[in-house]
């Protein structure tokens, strides 16, 4: 199925989802926010930095991919203790600047259909949501984030803390919530409700594809891809 030339054939608005390493960002959203410590840090952040990271690649090899996330988020989290927001904004525009030019632009094109249709669109990913929300204001994206929060206190200063990552069955949880919240509120109805999209990569976004009414799988690894044909799942890319 050739997807890149197909219509987006919509019965009624929906709720639309859209992943973020590997399918909205094609870069390693890691690397990029390595690079940018290493330009931005002072010596004792950045010495914050390297010995998470090197205690997340410990973590991820006992442990696998999402401990290394967890560890290597809350070192990034640690790093930016006593921070305020407009510093922090500061530091992940320039983190954007790096990794912008490996957006996925046919992706954001099929986002802007969703857009001019009156979709809700949602980007969600374990991602760190300042970067989420310095990235799609870049592309002048009309979207809602549910991603991984840094913590603030009342006085809007990073305490170096994490919520917990937004990965596999946790994206199903949080999007199953944010739409009961919405048809709550009168901003979604039913029918909406039950016309829902992913567009994700990877095999732990299984449960979101098996949520949503309309699962589109974006340039999957070879393992993903042969789950996708059993499954019978379009492919994007």
């Amino acid at each position: 199925m050739d997807w890149l030339k197909m219509d987006i054939e919509v019965i009624c608005m929906g709720v639309v989802t859209v992943d973020f390493d590997g399918t909205l960002y094609q870069g390693n959203s890691f690397k990029v926010m390595f690079q940018t410590a290493n330009q931005s840090f002072g010596l004792k952040q950045w010495t914050v930095v390297a010995s998470g990271v090197v205690k997340a690649a410990a973590a991820g090899v006992v442990k696998g991919k999402n401990a290394f996330r967890l560890a290597f988020f809350s070192a990034f989290a640690r790093s930016f203790k006593g921070m305020a927001e407009a510093e922090l904004d500061t530091f992940f525009h320039r983190l954007v600047d790096i990794g912008k030019q490996d957006a996925h632009h046919d992706l954001i094109h099929k986002i802007r259909d969703h857009e001019r249709q009156g979709d809700h669109i949602i980007v969600l990913s374990g991602a760190l949501q300042p970067f989420l929300k310095a990235f799609t204001q870049e592309l002048a994206l009309d979207v809602h984030i549910i991603s991984t929060e840094l913590a603030f206190d009342e006085n809007g200063v990073c305490t170096g803390n994490i919520g917990s990552i937004i990965n596999g069955d946790e994206k199903v949880n949080h999007v199953q919530a944010w739409i009961n919240q919405q048809m709550r509120l009168g901003n979604l109805t039913e029918e909406e409700a039950g016309e829902t999209w992913a567009y994700a990569d990877s095999e732990s976004d299984v449960p979101l594809f098996q949520f949503v009414k309309h699962p589109i799988v974006v340039n999957p690894d070879d393992g993903m891809k042969k789950i996708a044909v059993q499954q019978g799942w379009p492919v994007f890319g």
